[in-house]
């Protein structure tokens, strides 16, 4: 079976079995191919939540797949592997925070979507990669705790100067790879590209940006741009996807070190197993840990996303 015969396969039999196949930005081409919506994962997740079938498979990393499950619990959400995790969503433990709250009374906890079900359930409001800035601005407090990625805190920092913006130790450790001295060999390499990167990024490769911004927000910029050359700065998929979607533009990588391999765990003939026999992971969640993790999202949605 060739690459186009088990697409046209896992097409047939997802609308047989009334299967909603999600799939990350991050995930690679053929996979995409077939899914019934591609991007960011709160975009996802809301996505899934209108549409009508009643099992969700989601082609992407574990959080995501919690999140499908906070906004959909009444539908049958599948990992697609159950090995695919974030190193980053798991690097800050609830126990942290209840800590951190006891010492700090008057701090706010924002907590970013890449980050496990039970983490949301101790913060008080979780934001996107796109909405973090205008979700803190919003906010009435002055004194904030911003986990788990210390690049995003950084980022939002810049533009909310009346804020306090404390952090714990983390980040996205594909994103921490990039570094100052390949945002220059890249401007050297080629001269007439923009670059744009992912906040996720150290902030001394935000600093040689043209445009900084989330997964959706970069393919956009490039859509849309009378530009013809651009670098970069996020998971190498998107320079894949970019190359397909926009032939008459030249796409190249910041770095061939930006991979996420926990996406990279999915494969097209993981997803035809799972259609055709089943598999994956189904997620389960407590109610008290679903209701919790809903909390943090509803507020996000009552500040502005």
């Amino acid at each position: 079976m060739n690459i186009r015969e088990m697409q046209d396969e896992i097409l047939r039999l997802k609308k047989e079995k009334d299967i909603c196949i999600l799939a990350h930005a991050y995930q690679s081409q053929d996979i995409c191919e077939i899914a019934d919506h591609v991007g960011d994962s709160y975009s996802l997740s809301k996505k899934a939540a209108a549409m009508p079938q009643k099992t969700l498979l989601m082609c992407g990393v574990r959080f995501m797949a919690e999140t499908c499950k906070i906004l959909s619990p009444d539908k049958k959400v599948i990992l697609s592997h159950p090995d695919a995790g974030c190193p980053m969503a798991e690097q800050i433990a609830p126990e942290a925070v209840t800590e951190y709250r006891k010492a700090n009374p008057d701090a706010a906890v924002v907590v970013y979507i890449n980050s496990t079900a039970e983490l949301k359930t101790v913060c008080d409001v979780c934001v996107t990669s796109s909405s973090a800035v205008k979700i803190v601005s919003a906010m009435d407090n002055k004194d904030i705790l911003f986990i788990p990625d210390q690049n995003l805190a950084s980022w939002v920092r810049r533009f909310c100067p009346d804020k306090n913006i404390d952090v714990m130790n983390g980040g996205c450790p594909v994103h921490f790879r990039l570094e100052a001295d390949e945002v220059k060999a890249a401007r050297a390499a080629h001269p007439k590209a923009q670059l744009l990167v992912h906040p996720e990024c150290r902030p001394e490769v935000c600093d040689g940006a043209d445009y900084v911004g989330s997964t959706t927000g970069i393919m956009d910029y490039v859509r849309k741009s009378d530009g013809s050359e651009f670098i970069i700065g996020t998971e190498n998929s998107i320079v894949q996807h970019l190359q397909m979607e926009c032939p008459d533009k030249k796409i190249y990588e910041l770095s061939k070190n930006c991979i996420c391999h926990n996406m990279k765990l999915t494969t097209l003939a993981d997803v035809y197993e799972i259609v055709k026999n089943g598999g994956g992971e189904e997620i389960e969640l407590a109610d008290d840990i679903r209701l919790g993790a809903e909390r943090c999202l509803d507020r996000m949605l009552e500040l502005g996303e």
